[in-house]
């Protein structure tokens, strides 16, 4: 039999670090080599056990998942990394794979999808679910929000007025009503609270701030 498929678990909750232990247990191909809650944690076991596949989780304490696998891929830019997130949205997606992801499984798909995804992207694939790629298509071409905007549009998704949002982030209201007005156009946003939304949903804002 060839040599296995060395896997690093870089996920903060346990019980899914434990199911997917779990999972490779049952396969003669793969085993696992070390499992990290943090995206610091993750780095390190990388630098160390140099796997053949990683499998990243994007919302982490610390350093996220994005940060981890750009600072993977700058001394590693052959590393083989599957993103697992729990958020289907465009953004999240393309910034993990403009970071160096070579795979993205949203965590409901893992128990159908991940030892094949995992196969794939060792061999040297790239394995992207139809779902994300149909909402990466829907959106490509569209100016994304600026740094500012998300700063303007998280403020806001707090419930805070105009005068709230300037004085927090030491700008004037006039400046806040400008990038209200471009938040709404890029979203095609019909308000404030469904600029939030689709904000949320896309990925430019984390649900759980």
């Amino acid at each position: 039999m060839s040599e296995k498929i060395r896997v690093l678990c870089v996920d903060d909750h346990a019980v899914m670090r434990d199911g997917i232990s779990y999972a490779l247990q049952t396969q003669a191909d793969m085993e696992l080599v070390g499992e990290a809650a943090t995206g610091e944690e993750g780095l390190k076991l990388f630098r160390q056990l140099r796997p053949d596949v990683t499998l990243m989780d994007l919302q982490l304490p610390g350093m996220n998942g994005i940060k981890t696998i750009e600072t993977i891929r700058a001394s590693f830019p052959k590393a083989r990394i599957i993103v697992l997130t729990t958020y289907s949205g465009d953004i999240q997606a393309h910034r993990a794979l403009t970071a160096g992801a070579a795979g993205y499984l949203l965590k409901h798909m893992l128990r159908t999808e991940l030892l094949g995804t995992i196969r794939k992207v060792h061999a040297g694939g790239r394995c992207i679910p139809p779902q994300i790629a149909s909402n990466l298509a829907e959106h490509i071409g569209e100016e994304p929000l600026s740094e500012r905007e998300i700063e303007v549009l998280r403020c806001v998704s707090g419930g805070n007025s105009n005068r709230a949002v300037a004085e927090e982030l030491s700008i004037s209201e006039d400046t806040v009503k400008g990038h209200i007005k471009n938040i709404l156009s890029k979203l095609g946003a019909n308000d404030r609270t469904h600029a939030v939304t689709l904000a949320v949903s896309r990925g430019f804002l984390d649900p759980d701030e």
